[in-house]
């Protein structure tokens, strides 16, 4: 199995609720942080333009499973592989721990898409200059 992409997490303050552990919502937007970092790993965005114009990853699913808490100044090993790459969608899975303890599991599923002048979203095909990056993050691949 591919080695994932792992970046670390600090837990703010304002992450937490009144107990002091880090509020369920704000996994996703760790998850989503991730993401990012490994779409900038490997010379990539969230967001890209080309001759056509711009090319973005509206999320069509979402979800996140806990195992375990998290409290503030804890740091988090954030683990991302790629689940699934379709034609024009990308399943990233996500691995949350802390010193070894897995806190959270997760899912996000985005789909390629192009950006029309007025703002609208058309789905389109993972261009191979995408694609190729990201398939060293693919499960099961070797």
């Amino acid at each position: 199995m591919s080695a994932p992409f792992t970046t670390q997490r600090r837990v703010e303050f304002c992450e937490t609720d009144a107990a002091g552990i880090v509020h369920f919502a704000e996994f996703f937007p760790y998850m989503e942080q991730a993401e990012h970092a490994l779409l900038r790993h490997v010379g990539l965005s969230v967001v890209l333009e080309d001759e056509d114009g711009i090319v973005s990853w509206p999320r069509v699913s979402a979800s996140c499973e806990y195992q375990g808490t998290a409290k503030f100044e804890d740091v988090l090993d954030i683990a991302v592989r790629i689940e699934r790459l379709g034609t024009r969608s990308v399943t990233y899975a996500f691995e949350c721990t802390r010193e070894g303890q897995m806190i959270a599991t997760g899912r996000i599923t985005a789909v390629c898409c192009r950006v029309s002048p007025d703002r609208r979203l058309h789905s389109m095909d993972i261009p191979e200059r995408i694609a190729g990056p990201l398939r060293k993050f693919l499960q099961g691949e070797p």
